[in-house]
């Protein structure tokens, strides 16, 4: 609350003081104007003192949202009884409230899960408040709306059409931004990209400018995409991408002159634009500081998009040199290094993934002229992004979609993945290859899982 009458008064008091110091005649002048000023400021505090109760209980209230659950009588009690403490040792209402909002947001009810596990060994429904938090969490990183809370608070949230109907909702929600954020870029390695700050300066001066319009384009492509109930296979070839003005000019794509910031532009691929492979900020991260990284970006492919599991590098194989010396391309320095027996098998799967992006420079512009043709293990010949793209698509689209179901899975259940959701998995691949692969056909089979509408029982 603005204090403008307190500070009004001391302001006053000031002011007459001066102007009387040399003029004790003008102090009875004065005195009309001091009885209201002061009565104002006496009605001001009152009204502080009056306001404090309900200040608290704010507090209270605050904590049942920040708990996500209703607050008990001992709980309110103790909540209470601090906030008086410190009242009680001279400390101001505004720093004993503060110190009351701190003991709130460090509580375990803030910071963790407190679900609490079913009695017995089998596992068991999960209330529906638990259930809200849970779906809540999962599509918009917070705590549920008030629609969510109405439909869990009248035990409504349980029936699958209910469950179904309010995943939709959220769903095109302007929250599943987060979604994109938490999720999508978590998953792709780019979440806090527009802090990184692993380039070189002198090769790339423009990058810590762009930095943030980059890692705008991946969350507002991701965004798009999951309330527009997108295909998860245009997150390989989509058409389009999102652009303001200075990250346009950097892919080269022309956009409409208007008063909009950002636009969704089409046409994209004969840039080399489109879909998760364009993206400056997956082609950046897996670059080295001044030169691109075709085994960064291979491992990136294989382990990120492929859900493939190789063996950590050899502790004795040799670093890369920063730069690619100058009697060397950067093909020829990646020949000499995998040239190790030892380390030879895991390259040849990995390599020739990175060499089809070799059109991209080390902060994803656009450089052509390079050789980007490559033999993978399999025997099949690619060129180029296009090239990748299509292997992707038709040679390892179930590896692809599967994966991404498996990394969706965990995140929305908050823990690994395990041998028993195994069948969850098969059901999800079933059903997208049946529905275009729309990203709902993926989340729908989670939220109506056992796995997350139940808990595991105490004994388990």
């Amino acid at each position: 609350m603005a204090r403008e009458p307190l500070e009004y008064l001391d302001a006053f008091d000031q002011i007459t003081q001066f102007a009387t110091q040399d003029r004790p005649d003008l102090v009875e002048g004065w005195k009309n104007h001091r009885k209201p000023t002061e009565e104002r400021a006496a009605a001001f505090r009152q009204r502080l003192l009056d306001n404090e109760p309900r200040q608290l209980k704010s507090v209270l209230e605050f904590a049942e949202r920040a708990w996500r659950r209703p607050l008990v009588d001992v709980e309110k009690e103790k909540l209470r009884a601090l906030y008086h403490v410190f009242r009680g040792r001279k400390l101001e209402h505004d720093t004993a409230l503060r110190i009351t909002l701190t003991r709130v947001v460090v509580a375990p009810g803030f910071l963790y899960p407190t679900e609490q596990p079913a009695s017995g060994n089998e596992a068991a429904p999960v209330t529906d408040l638990e259930l809200a938090i849970r779906l809540s969490y999962f599509l918009c990183s917070s705590l549920p709306d008030a629609e969510l809370q109405r439909i869990a608070g009248a035990g409504e949230l349980r029936d699958p059409e209910n469950l179904a109907a309010q995943t939709k909702r959220l769903l095109s929600d302007d929250r599943v931004r987060r979604l994109a954020i938490q999720f999508g870029c978590q998953w792709l390695g780019v979440r806090g990209f527009d802090q990184l700050d692993e380039k070189s300066e002198r090769n790339f001066p423009d990058f810590k400018d762009l930095r943030g319009s980059m890692y705008e384009e991946t969350i507002r492509f991701f965004t798009d995409l999951f309330q527009a109930d997108g295909p998860l296979l245009s997150l390989l070839d989509a058409n389009h991408t999102f652009v303001n003005a200075e990250l346009a000019n950097f892919y080269g794509i022309t956009v409409p002159e208007t008063t909009e910031t950002w636009f969704q532009v089409g046409d994209v691929n004969q840039a080399g634009r489109g879909g998760i492979l364009g993206f400056a900020t997956t082609l950046t991260k897996q670059s080295g500081a001044s030169r691109t990284s075709p085994i960064l970006r291979g491992n990136w492919i294989s382990e990120t998009l492929l859900g493939e599991r190789l063996p950590k590098p050899l502790r004795d194989v040799p670093q890369l040199p920063a730069e690619v010396p100058f009697c060397l391309s950067e093909r020829e320095l990646i020949a000499k290094h995998s040239a190790d027996p030892s380390c030879a098998k895991c390259h040849a799967k990995i390599d020739p993934y990175g060499f089809a992006l070799e059109n991209f420079d080390a902060i994803g512009r656009w450089r052509g002229n390079s050789n980007t043709q490559a033999v993978l293990p399999d025997g099949k010949s690619i060129e180029g992004i296009d090239g990748l793209r299509h292997y992707l698509l038709n040679d390892r689209r179930d590896a692809f979609v599967r994966h991404f179901c498996h990394k969706l899975l965990g995140f929305a259940l908050g823990r690994a993945v395990k041998l028993s959701d195994e069948p969850l998995l098969d059901d999800m691949m079933t059903k997208l290859k049946s529905k275009d692969y729309r990203f709902s056909v993926a989340v729908d089979p989670v939220v109506l899982s056992s796995q997350f509408r139940s808990i595991r029982g105490a004994g388990q």
